[in-house]
């Protein structure tokens, strides 16, 4: 790669963990008071597993936006994956917003559905550009699977 390259990689990844970093600043607030005081269900990891967890979904999914702008801004189908790509990763962060920010198990669920659906979709169009660019997102809707069942959980249990 060239010097460049590696910049606009770099950014990419900036930009997604970025992301992750705005979201934590609603949620670690909430953890040691509202959220450790939930009901939540056994299948529930320990909060430190959380961190490590969004840290190398955020590399993998800047990673995956660098591999699919790399194949030509100019191509339509390219343009169009990444604005989606933009509509999950906004969802990401709004989800942080909802479920720790606002506190609500309810609104934290509706968006992670969205969500899902965004990566889904995310995934669909990277694969057609970059079969490695779709596979570096599974691990991202796996835990978003989880996470979503474990919200799920949380709002029923609360």
């Amino acid at each position: 790669m060239k010097p460049r390259e590696i910049g606009i990689a770099a950014l990419f990844i900036i930009a997604c963990l970025a992301a992750g970093a705005i979201g934590a600043l609603a949620t670690y607030p909430a953890i040691p008071g509202w959220y450790a005081s939930l009901n939540k269900p056994a299948f529930s990891p320990p909060n430190w597993v959380f961190g490590p967890v969004w840290t190398a979904l955020y590399v993998l999914m800047g990673i995956a936006a660098y591999i699919v702008y790399s194949a030509g801004m100019k191509k339509p189908a390219v343009h169009d994956a990444l604005v989606i790509f933009g509509v999950q990763l906004g969802l990401n962060l709004l989800w942080s917003l909802l479920f720790f920010g606002l506190q609500s198990p309810l609104y934290g669920l509706v968006c992670i559905v969205a969500l899902w659906a965004a990566i889904a979709v995310t995934i669909i169009r990277f694969y057609a550009i970059s079969r490695t660019a779709g596979l570096l997102l599974v691990p991202y809707i796996l835990w978003v699977s989880f996470a979503s069942l474990l919200n799920f959980y949380v709002w029923a249990l609360n």
